[in-house]
């Protein structure tokens, strides 16, 4: 077994939410983060479509929050949506000062957010890095941690279990075994603080959007540790991930029904104004039920989105990524219907915090 190691705060998981973490603690503490693989390979990297913010001047917290509680179907808590909602512009802001590179429109002299629509938002308040803005935020961040000398990093480390200890004033976790696959040692790290931030579990379906890694690992881990969990059985899915058999998961990101694609059957058919009057801009939920009643009723392995009235140059300045992508699997979306299935993208629930 190699030599344990010790840090004030121990983080497990280098995605958007530990790396995060570890760079807005003070520089005087010793900081550990631990990564499955390397620190790009996470759910953060995939992201495609934005961080919704209130930014507009025709936009209110107030219309944000009951957005986002309606696309919720009323059963989200009403003070960690407020939070959230009225912290997000200080989020950007600092996602600003890391460095990160967002879509901007406007004059030269007058430069703005180039604010994108969503499913369930009555306004334009998504910012975005065209339509790969997790991969801007994961680099932003990871430049970032770059430049901080007391910032250790763990890559290619498999958490296994947590380690929890008698203290004074009762259990505490006090660090995790970690596994190196490669060599194959098993070995403890401590820290006086403890973080988990290791993402959800899609992986469990057949379908989903996120990488091999999210399979639900600190869940587990906590829930062995004698931690208590929740709302498991909420799994948001999103409507719209390529269908190729025996190809990789590949988002197709919901700003793209944002700028105007439409939900077809194979003869071309719109469907989605049967389900809700907001038709493909609906909340997630909604579509994704939408989609797999139409698949279910027509016996069909997918549906298609249709973006081909847009202007071939519009496609391509807004969807680069997966315009190269799906190029790359024989399939120009400037002249061919998307097929699409909805997929499981978000672990809504997981360990219970205060």
């Amino acid at each position: 077994m190699a030599e344990a190691k010790s840090h004030d705060v121990l983080i497990i998981g280098s995605g958007a939410a530990g790396l995060g973490t570890a760079l807005a603690l003070p520089s005087g503490y010793d900081v550990a983060v631990v990564s499955k693989g390397r620190l790009a390979q996470g759910a953060t990297n995939w992201a495609q479509g934005g961080i919704a913010s209130v930014l507009a001047g025709d936009d209110t917290f107030d219309l944000h929050e009951e957005d986002t509680i309606t696309a919720g179907a009323g059963l989200c808590h009403p003070d960690a949506v407020r939070f959230v909602v009225e912290h997000a512009p200080e989020v950007i802001a600092q996602l600003e000062r890391y460095g990160i590179d967002l879509t901007m429109e406007g004059a030269e002299d007058a430069r703005q957010y180039h604010l994108a629509r969503e499913g369930g938002h009555s306004r334009r308040r998504v910012v975005h890095a065209a339509d790969a803005t997790g991969r801007a935020v994961q680099a932003c961040l990871q430049n970032e941690l770059a430049r901080r000398s007391n910032i250790a990093v763990y890559e290619n480390r498999t958490a296994l279990d947590l380690i929890v200890a008698d203290q004074p004033g009762g259990r505490r976790c006090i660090g995790v075994m970690m596994l190196d696959p490669q060599s194959g040692d098993v070995s403890p790290i401590f820290g006086r603080i403890v973080v988990l931030a290791t993402g959800g579990a899609s992986k469990v379906y057949l379908h989903a959007t996120n990488p091999e890694g999210a399979t639900g690992d600190g869940i587990a881990m906590a829930w062995r540790a004698g931690c208590r969990i929740a709302n498991m059985e909420f799994t948001q899915f999103h409507p719209t991930c390529l269908y190729r058999p025996g190809a990789a998961p590949f988002l197709i990101t919901e700003a793209m029904r944002g700028e105007g694609a439409y939900l077809v059957l194979p003869d071309g058919q719109r469907f989605m104004a049967a389900y809700h009057p907001l038709a493909e801009l609906a909340p997630r939920d909604v579509v994704s039920r939408a989609i797999h009643r139409e698949m279910s009723t027509h016996g069909l392995d997918c549906v298609f989105l249709d973006i081909r009235h847009k202007p071939a140059d519009f496609i391509r300045k807004h969807f680069p990524t997966i315009y190269a992508h799906c190029l790359t699997l024989g399939l120009d979306i400037t002249r061919e219907l998307i097929p699409v299935v909805p997929a499981a993208h978000y672990t809504c629930g997981g360990i219970m915090t205060d």
